[in-house]
């Protein structure tokens, strides 16, 4: 066994935990000694199977930052690396998007750009070293401010509700639900509740110093961890998948703001990891990039979005019945394991490997194995840490927080493997009366296979072995227990978005006046165009849209707007008129849009209120599409 492949020094994982004291205080959920036998064992068939691997690993070398290049990297990251540097000029993005910041946000940004401010003077570097508050101060020159960053809170107490709202067209867009909401220190939310239209540090802000929101941390049980829930939102949920690549982008660079604020709120430090490029396979199944595996299996199959191999091993877990005792927790035998390994490697493109020699517990170890033998980890090099430093966090809520923006950072392909991945883990503890495996000992068989990446130095964890044993697996707990949230896309960030593209139109407007004349030309031409081919699109009576369906109707329908309708009434309205195809599609296959206006594109879940959410973006157009289409 050779020292410094994990990210703990493993000299104790032979012990049983009737070995070292297990300190339960410094745990988040205190787990028993005994549940966390299953870790350790499966710490044990990790080296096991490595044992039997002669080649020699490549070590991921994470390279320890100079001063101020993590808050370098981290504006980059944030799409800020216009606010220093050679590249500081072209500040129009970056003003729209400072504009539409909250208070916690901009006090992270700030902090960051203080600090690569002064190591910059240090280093005596030739750039233009702008001053944080100039930065700041930039937004608030235009008139008819979406968000006024400069308030004391993002959510707005009840003497500005009544505000004239210069040179804005439309409603006013606040993080708030509704603008008869009382102020978040006197919302009467439980515990449980989920409040994703006040951005999470804001919530952490004004709790800090109350009494309201604290949490009990609780026992490791299964039953113990919170019935967290969503808080109904009018204007539908969205979830990853939902918007457009160009808002996504957007929403990116919003979770990592809304992240650091929040650590920052906690007084944790969130540091991102940068990995040093190593040389890693360009073909082949197991310790090949994501990236290259994908585009591997794209060309067998087009649009592929998980590694076939992953979706196979799974697939054939499942076949044999989830209901096998132990499933996940009793190894295959490491000799064939790592047969197998070389078999597939051989075959399985060529479509010739035989599944019925694998027997259902090398498959399992298999999959576990694909996992560990990535060349970097599934939660990647950059977040890794951030992913075990949630389990220091105070509260159980503001852990399931962190998570929700941490899964928002996940590059896609990665970010599509973890679902898939935790959807099956799931399956398996559904059937935890027969196969004995529930929440906690999946997430300890699991915990060391997505938490132990091989390339890191045991130097990188400072806590002791069992504390950090005992939270990573509730870490891999709150990700399988809460899944469906983590994968929703939070409402605040979703009208920071709307702010943004509402903010950049009104600014393109004021730009030159040629552009403006261009811009007028080609839309005169575009509604003529319209207006010729849709007479009846002309004048649309208020309280009334016109929603398309170019794959069901060859003409528009006219929707009134009431207080009960939703996005599922107009589909199903449309599905119901018999024509052309309609017999190919089904309800579950077809969903309304909502396209252009302040989003660029955004799927509507079957319950959103198509009234508020109609008043959120008038200007939106409404169509009925799959999503493939």
């Amino acid at each position: 066994r050779r020292s410094g492949q994990y990210t703990m020094n493993h000299d104790h994982s032979k012990k049983t935990p009737d070995g070292p004291s297990f300190d339960r205080s410094a745990s988040q959920d205190s787990l028993d000694e005994l549940s966390m036998d299953d870790y350790w064992k499966e710490l044990e068939n990790i080296h096991e199977t490595r044992g039997n691997n002669n080649e020699e690993r490549v070590a991921l070398v994470v390279k320890e930052p100079d001063e101020g290049e993590l808050e370098e990297e981290w504006l980059k990251e944030a799409g800020l690396s216009n606010l220093f540097g050679e590249s500081r000029g072209d500040s129009l993005e970056s003003v729209v998007f400072l504009s539409t910041l909250t208070r916690t946000q901009k006090a992270a940004v700030e902090k960051r750009v203080e600090t690569v401010t002064q190591t910059m003077r240090k280093k005596n570097k030739q750039h233009q070293i702008p001053d944080v508050r100039d930065i700041f101060r930039l937004q608030n020159d235009s008139k008819g401010k979406v968000c006024d960053v400069s308030e004391p809170s993002t959510v707005r107490t009840s003497e500005n509700k009544n505000e004239t709202q210069d040179e804005t067209q439309g409603p006013k867009f606040s993080l708030e639900m509704d603008e008869q909401r009382s102020p978040l220190e006197d919302m009467p939310f439980s515990d449980t509740d989920i409040n994703l239209e006040i951005p999470f540090a804001e919530q952490a802000a004004n709790l800090k110093d109350s009494s309201v929101g604290r949490m009990c941390k609780g026992g490791g049980g299964d039953t113990l961890l919170p019935n967290f829930r969503l808080l109904k939102d009018k204007t539908g949920t969205t979830k990853i998948g939902d918007l457009a690549p160009q808002d996504m982008k957007k929403v990116y660079s919003l979770a990592l703001i809304e992240l650091t604020a929040l650590y920052d709120i906690l007084g944790t430090e969130f540091k991102q990891q940068k990995a040093v490029k190593i040389k890693t396979k360009d073909s082949g199944l197991f310790g090949v990039p994501l990236s290259v595996l994908l585009e591997q299996d794209q060309k067998k199959l087009p649009g592929t979005k998980i590694p076939l191999i992953f979706q196979k091993l799974i697939a054939h877990i499942e076949e044999a019945t989830l209901e096998t005792e132990g499933l996940l927790r009793i190894p295959g035998v490491a000799t064939r394991i790592k047969s197998l390994c070389q078999e597939l490697e051989a075959k399985f493109y060529e479509g010739t490997f035989n599944w019925e020699n694998v027997k259902q517990h090398d498959a399992a170890s298999l999959l576990k194995l694909f996992i560990r033998e990535l060349p970097q980890p599934l939660l990647t090099v950059e977040y890794l840490k951030a992913f075990q430093d949630v389990q220091n966090l105070p509260t159980k809520k503001h852990q399931l927080q962190a998570l929700n923006l941490l899964v928002l950072l996940l590059p896609e392909a990665n970010r599509d493997t973890l679902k898939v991945l935790l959807e099956f883990l799931q399956r398996v503890i559904d059937n935890r009366e027969k196969n004995k495996m529930t929440l906690k000992n999946v997430a300890m068989v699991m915990a060391p296979n997505l938490f132990t990446f091989h390339g890191f130095g045991s130097k990188t964890i400072e806590q002791s072995e069992f504390v950090m044993a005992a939270g990573t697996a509730n870490v891999m707990r709150f990700m399988i227990q809460y899944q469906k949230l983590l994968w929703t896309i939070p409402k605040f960030i979703v009208n920071q978005v709307r702010k943004q593209n509402t903010e950049r139109q009104k600014k393109e407007k004021k730009d030159k006046a040629m552009k403006k004349l261009l811009k007028k030309m080609a839309y005169d031409r575009e509604k003529h165009e319209k207006q010729e081919k849709t007479p009846n699109d002309a004048d649309v009576p208020q309280g009334v849209i016109r929603v398309q369906a170019p794959h069901l109707s060859k003409v528009s329908m006219a929707i009134q707007l009431t207080e009960e309708l939703k996005a599922g009434d107009i589909v199903a309205r449309f599905l119901s008129q018999k024509s052309g195809n309609v017999q190919t599609l089904k309800k579950e296959e077809v969903f309304l849009y909502e396209i252009g206006g302040n989003i660029g594109e955004r799927c509507l879940d079957d319950d959103t209120y198509m009234k508020d959410l109609h008043q959120l973006n008038p200007n939106a157009e409404w169509v009925i599409k799959s999503k493939q289409s």
